[in-house]
């Protein structure tokens, strides 16, 4: 049973990573202005939610290589921490 438990954490740690990675290359490539004035326009703009639900994005194609891959434990930790983004990103959005 702990195996299983190892396996879901790797997926969760492994999304997190991805949600991050997908969070820089959003700020430091596709934005326009610098790291820290897009962070200064997120903060005063209150897009907060939306910018982390571009940058889960990334997830997708993780959850899919750990489908192919036959690691579905993997897979499910990767779906948990994607719906741990997407209720932050709801909460962010309306409250």
């Amino acid at each position: 049973m702990g195996s299983i438990r190892k396996e879901v954490a790797i997926g969760i740690l492994v999304s997190l990573f991805a949600t991050f990675c997908g969070l820089f290359i959003y700020l430091q490539y596709v934005s326009r202005f610098g790291f820290y004035e897009t962070i200064e326009m997120i903060q005063q703009n209150d897009v907060l939610g939306p910018v982390i639900a571009l940058a889960a994005l990334p997830n997708l194609f993780v959850f899919f290589i750990f489908l192919k891959k036959k690691q579905d434990h993997r897979a499910k930790g990767v779906l948990i921490a994607t719906l741990f983004t997407a209720i932050l990103t709801f909460i962010l959005k309306f409250f």
